[in-house]
């Protein structure tokens, strides 16, 4: 049996593409060779570009493939909804048609994944890491955010055979035990495919 491992941009202290000082993705790309990964994930949304030709170039130079991309933003806003699926649709579209070096055919959990982290709100990130403090969602939004994930894995299923898979996260509405439970029970993740 063998194993790939996978990077991502995070590791070099990539967060927001905004940020003046963030390294170039290129360098992260062949720093991530450098340390004998095969697979990186795209990073935040805008920091590779959503340029095939020049993304694949640098890929082959360092014999890595792009095993998922992250939608990291607010899955709670019903007025989000647009933006998360226009994320969901350029993140697809461009890890489908970026070749893919290495494969693994052992059921149906197979690369390119959609990652999905719930992000931006300040009550919650404001108390990161205590969940004695933090505030839960009420059944009206975690019921909304949950119509979202299920929104956006359809997408990216029906239309690029990607499965998305959700990564809780420090400071976003699905971090604590209790939320990783909610979601687990509401989410049927042994599905790859459309879920109902």
């Amino acid at each position: 049996m063998s194993i790939h491992i996978a990077g991502a941009p995070c590791c070099w202290g990539v967060d927001d593409p905004k940020n003046p000082y963030l390294p170039p993705w290129e360098r992260v790309l062949k720093e991530a060779s450098q340390a004998g990964y095969k697979g990186i994930e795209l990073g935040p949304y805008g920091y590779i570009p959503i340029d095939i030709e020049r993304v694949q170039a640098e890929l082959s130079k360092s014999n890595l493939s792009i095993v998922a991309g992250t939608i990291f933003d607010d899955l709670v806003t019903a007025s989000n909804l647009e933006e998360l699926l226009q994320q969901a649709d350029d993140i697809c579209s461009f890890m489908t048609n970026l070749h893919f070096s290495f494969q693994e055919k052992r059921g149906h959990f197979t690369p390119p994944y959609l990652v999905l982290i719930d992000w931006g709100h300040d009550k919650r990130d404001y108390k990161a890491g205590h969940p004695d403090q933090a505030q839960r969602l009420s059944k009206k939004d975690w019921n909304r955010m949950m119509s979202h994930i299920r929104t956006i894995a359809q997408r990216a299923w029906k239309r690029y055979g990607v499965r998305t898979v959700i990564h809780p996260h420090a400071g976003g509405y699905i971090e604590f035990e209790d939320e990783i439970q909610r979601i687990i029970k509401g989410y049927p993740i042994r599905y790859c495919g459309p879920l109902s």
